[in-house]
């Protein structure tokens, strides 16, 4: 018989403080996972595309309310022309391929059907208000978050991690909590003239939503950011100029003009030109589906400024539904996604030696052939 380990009392003893430390290395490492400077950095920039989106909607809210002023279509038309003239005159100096005419040689039909779906989501969603219900409205606007997560696999060849998908889950489900919360305050006071009309164009619009976000990704990581806002600004402002002439001419010559309403006009447009301008820096460092997920508490934050502008009842719930959201998009930041190289590529496959070693295998493959020349 083989005799007793000196140490067999004790081993319960001599462990328990390791996995102690082992629990407590876990939740040191998974909050600096959670909280790191890119991922605040992050929330901060995505809360600010929320506030500029709320500015718009206040404005809007109290145009409609105030002045009975509902003209969608201008209010984009001035963001637009701001564009123009500060982007896409910028352009007109570039040099090279970079240069307004450079570029509208090479692909200008494709800036125009960017531009028609900019402009057209913009006015789908707006439009829906007019037929269907608030909820309606936040709930299938969401729709446009899957859309853009399978464009970006097949366009921009995102891969997402099971993280994403259950962040994205969380996100929504603030999103429906907050949905809950507006019916219990009784906000849900419209039942619409004609709710399947109104669903149709929020799911068009939150599409169109999806493919503008997917090209703008596109372009400023692979272009520039100039080149986007330009050509968004200059077929955007033809594009929302003409339909505006067909579309509103009647509202816009009901307005009856005084100072207060053109600050409102005013204070809407800047509100759209900084979130117009700002989100292509967010995406560059993050993506367009997280800058998405990021604007959801876009709502919320009109929902505290329309307490005091207009009297909505409040409730926990939409404190809860702003936990919910932020912990889904926090979530979604502290993995990054991977891209993957697209199939049959002529490049040779990083996998098994490395990006830095890429270098070191080009060249013996050059010089192989070489000396099989000779």
């Amino acid at each position: 018989m083989e005799a007793a380990s000196p140490a067999g009392p004790r081993a319960p003893q001599r462990y328990a403080p390791g996995g102690a430390g082992a629990l407590g290395s876990l939740l040191r490492g998974l909050r600096g996972q959670l909280f790191t400077w890119h991922i605040l950095k992050t929330v901060a920039l995505g809360q600010m595309l929320s506030l500029c989106i709320c500015g718009t909607a206040i404005t809007s809210q109290y145009l409609a309310e105030k002045y009975k002023v509902t003209t969608p279509m201008l209010q984009s038309f001035i963001n637009y022309c701001l564009l123009f003239l500060f982007y896409t005159v910028m352009l007109t100096f570039q040099s090279g391929s970079d240069n307004l005419l450079s570029i509208l040689k090479r692909k200008w039909w494709k800036y125009v059907l960017l531009g028609l779906a900019d402009v057209e989501a913009n006015y789908l969603i707006v439009r829906a208000y007019q037929y269907t219900t608030l909820t309606s409205v936040q709930l299938l606007d969401c729709f446009g978050i899957p859309v853009l997560m399978a464009l970006s696999w097949f366009i921009l060849y995102a891969r997402y991690r099971v993280i994403h998908f259950v962040a994205v889950a969380v996100c929504l489900l603030g999103v429906g909590t907050m949905v809950g919360a507006d019916i219990l305050a009784g906000r849900e006071d419209n039942s619409g003239s004609d709710v399947l009309i109104g669903d149709i164009l929020v799911l068009l619009g939150a599409s169109l939503y999806a493919v503008s976000n997917v090209c703008e990704e596109y372009i400023v990581k692979k272009l520039s950011r100039q080149e986007f806002l330009g050509m968004v600004g200059l077929f955007g402002t033809i594009i929302s100029g003409i339909q505006l002439l067909i579309v509103e001419y009647k509202d816009i010559a009901s307005i009856q003009w005084d100072w207060k309403i053109a600050l409102l006009f005013v204070a809407f447009a800047l509100c759209m030109f900084c979130l117009y301008s700002f989100m292509p820096l967010v995406i560059k460092v993050t993506s367009a589906t997280s800058v998405n997920l990021g604007i959801l508490t876009a709502d919320l934050y009109s929902l505290f400024f329309g307490l005091f502008l207009f009297g909505y009842k409040f409730s926990g719930l939409y404190i809860l539904s702003f936990s919910v959201i932020m912990v889904g998009f926090i979530l979604y930041c502290s993995t990054p996604t991977r891209t993957a190289e697209p199939t049959e590529s002529s490049v040779l496959p990083v996998t098994g030696i490395g990006i830095d070693n890429l270098g070191l295998k080009l060249e013996e493959n050059l010089q192989e052939t070489h000396s099989a020349a000779l």
